[in-house]
């Protein structure tokens, strides 16, 4: 293997973390932000891009944080290396309510494909880059599932989806319709596009987006029920105004409390 083989245990429901077992130089890498614990011994490093192209000069690591700039990922990410002579542990946080997906590379032909802000951690050799969709539609119209990231390699990489998960295994020729949010990640032989929902009602009074997303089998689809942007229009929409208070919230009154208040 290329990339470090790395043992790991999933903990919790909602709310989960991953705990990984780092043998004697083994090195995890993350994304910002994610980081839970660690035992004494392990060593972080904020490395440029994902540390899989360290050999190849500064152009080469220059276009590998190019490319994680292009989903919207920090340029650096940061690695956690076990210094120390017997096997260590570090864990990181699932950034809201959902599950934590394990992704052995090596099952999937040493390919998986994911919304941008999905990944996780990962051992470290696995690259992290960008999948563009060569068709114009999907381009112009895809919203969260324009740009994907791919994860290349044939270590163990961690992905995260909002609420609940589901698997889909297509057969060939099957095709599945998802909201675009909605998509966590598939497999290299899933043919992914987008389509127009149709209609004027849909359209304008539909409440759904404009565009779903289509994914033709053979292969295995995730899909989320709560992505993440849903989830904040919701807060956004039920956060009290600015310099304003909650009033009614939980009372009988409840919206009706904020409408004589003068809040809506």
């Amino acid at each position: 293997m290329n990339a470090h083989e790395i043992d790991y245990i999933i903990y919790g429901e909602e709310m989960q973390y991953v705990e990984i077992e780092l043998d004697p130089q083994e090195v995890v890498v993350a994304e910002a932000g994610s980081f839970m614990m660690m035992e004494n011994g392990i060593q972080m490093e904020t490395i440029f891009g994902d540390g899989s192209n360290q050999n190849s000069g500064l152009f080469g690591k220059l276009l590998s944080a190019g490319k994680r700039m292009l989903t919207g990922e920090s340029l650096f990410m940061t690695a956690y290396e076990n210094r120390d002579f017997q096997k260590r542990k570090v864990s990181f946080a699932s950034p809201y309510p959902g599950k934590i997906i394990p992704i052995d590379l090596q099952e999937f032909n040493g390919k998986f494909i994911c919304q941008k802000d999905a990944f996780l951690c990962a051992a470290k050799g696995v690259s992290v880059g960008i999948e563009f969709n060569r068709k114009l539609g999907t381009g112009l119209f895809g919203g969260e599932g324009f740009i994907m990231q791919k994860l290349e390699g044939d270590g163990m990489s961690f992905i995260h989806a909002g609420g609940t998960l589901a698997r889909k295994d297509l057969k060939p020729g099957e095709i599945l319709k998802i909201d675009t949010g909605c998509l966590v990640g598939f497999t290299q032989t899933v043919n992914y596009d987008i389509q127009f929902v149709g209609g004027i009602k849909n359209t304008f009074f539909g409440g759904e987006g404009v565009f779903f997303a289509t994914l033709q089998g053979p292969g295995t689809v995730y899909i989320q029920s709560l992505p993440f942007s849903r989830l904040a229009d919701r807060i956004i929409a039920h956060a009290p105004s600015m310099g304003g208070s909650s009033k009614g919230e939980g009372s009988v009154l409840g919206g009706l409390g904020r409408l004589l208040d003068g809040d809506n």
